[in-house]
């Protein structure tokens, strides 16, 4: 079904398409879709977009986020340090897309609270839920860790309001 949707696409929108997924760009791929002539629906679009990068031999989806190591949290801490403001917390919140859960780890400076993101961390799609993988949420525990090691290194509180399941409040 997919291969008569792709083919019934003008030539242009294709193209556009197959350059935009080729640099992992699917969010704007989705939105070229929906913008045919005729237009794309969400759901029938990303089981397209999934096809699609099936037969072009590449990734769909979001790939896993690199691990917060002591180097890569060395570089976290170098950029706290560089902002304008010295820090009030680090914070780690749940966030959502069509593939699954992340959390994004920020610090948060001044009057009024402004935050700064740090990291988003994902170690997968909500297949993971489906198949039994989780949880706990792995990407909380890095998150729980990592956060409370750059609260600590700036002697500032770390909050993470749901660490055990994601939330969205």
């Amino acid at each position: 079904m997919e291969h008569e949707l792709w083919n019934a696409l003008p030539a242009g929108t294709r193209a556009q398409v197959d350059a935009l997924i080729a640099r992992e760009r699917t969010l704007n791929a989705l939105m070229v879709l929906r913008a045919a002539d005729p237009p794309i629906p969400l759901a029938p679009g990303q089981r397209l977009l999934a096809w699609r990068c099936a037969e072009l031999g590449l990734h769909f989806g979001p790939r896993p986020s690199p691990p917060l190591d002591p180097a890569r949290l060395t570089d976290l801490a170098a950029r706290i340090a560089d902002l304008d403001e010295p820090p009030v917390a680090v914070e780690a919140a749940w966030d959502g897309d069509t593939f699954g859960w992340m959390i994004h780890l920020s610090v948060i400076t001044g009057d009024p609270e402004t935050r700064h993101a740090l990291a988003t961390i994902r170690h997968g799609t909500d297949m993971r839920v489906f198949n039994g993988q989780v949880p706990p949420w792995p990407e909380a525990e890095e998150a729980s860790r990592a956060g409370r090691e750059l609260a600590d290194r700036f002697g500032v509180p770390f909050r993470f309001d749901s660490p055990d399941e994601p939330d969205l409040r």
